[in-house]
């Protein structure tokens, strides 16, 4: 009995991923059409591939933007690390008077939607001529990573065993050597998750990039905006544009698989 049932789950799960991976498939296949192939209906998955969308979207500056994504990306979560990781041990390890208050402000932050800020920050950014720069892009994104930095990482530091911290005191380890040769390397995987996350949601963000900056420190979905024009949507480059937004996260997330899952498993027994 237990047989059928396994195969019958795995081929469920083999369903369920074909179906969200279809709008990816979709999207590859449309990057290498042309533009009158990408708008055929009904659509077809015959048709003669091409690079031009590729050679005419890294002309116009595919690069540049891409470059931009990565430096905001990687500061951004670099920091968003910095600033939380140290937090998240403090809230895990130590009993703080009112720690739990502090949690449940850091992670209500989160609940606040990005467009019933944008104008403030917008006109914030103007008076201080930080429109259109990176260094907005990485303050902004950090202060919006912050948050779920220190509530992953909190969960992961509580599944730190106390003896093992007992340990590195009773050898004479002060706090902040226990921290960065034991702690720190026992939850690497869980740091590798939360980087990847917050990685994601910065390439991907939106809102923000379009409204603060405009062709200078423009990010990659900025970028695929500037196909969408008053003649229409040209939907092949956008899916080629889209193509090259997708592939250094999916690059990425293969070669960190094994450390995502265990950082995510890791810390999802304790909250």
């Amino acid at each position: 009995m237990r047989k059928p049932l396994a195969l019958l789950l795995t081929l469920l799960t083999y369903v369920v991923a074909l179906i969200y991976f279809a709008p990816v498939f979709w999207m590859f296949t449309t990057a290498f059409k042309r533009e009158t192939d990408a708008v055929t209906m009904p659509p077809t998955l015959i048709f003669q591939p091409t690079f031009e969308n590729f050679r005419i979207v890294w002309d116009n500056g595919a690069g540049h933007y891409m470059l931009n994504s990565a430096v905001v990306t990687l500061v951004a979560t670099l920091f968003s690390l910095l600033l939380g990781v140290p937090a998240a041990y403090a809230l895990a390890m130590h009993k703080l008077k009112k720690g739990d208050s502090i949690l449940f402000w850091f992670i209500s932050t989160k609940m606040l939607p990005v467009v019933g800020v944008i104008i403030p920050i917008y006109l914030v950014g103007k008076q201080l001529n930080m429109l259109d720069t990176l260094p907005t892009l990485i303050l902004l994104y950090t202060a919006m990573n912050v948050p779920l930095v220190v509530w992953m990482m909190r969960s992961f530091f509580k599944e730190v065993p106390s003896e093992t911290i007992e340990a590195y005191q009773m050898d004479g380890a002060t706090g902040i050597q226990g921290f960065f040769r034991i702690t720190l390397p026992l939850v690497k995987s869980g740091i590798i998750s939360t980087s990847l996350l917050c990685m994601v949601f910065i390439w991907n963000e939106f809102l923000l990039g379009t409204s603060l900056t405009y062709t200078r420190s423009a990010t990659m979905p900025v970028f695929m905006a500037t196909y969408m024009t008053q003649e229409g949507l040209f939907w092949a480059k956008m899916s080629s544009v889209a193509t090259l937004s997708v592939l250094p996260a999916l690059i990425l997330g293969w070669f960190t698989q094994k450390q995502l899952v265990r950082g995510l498993t890791m810390g999802a027994v304790k909250g």
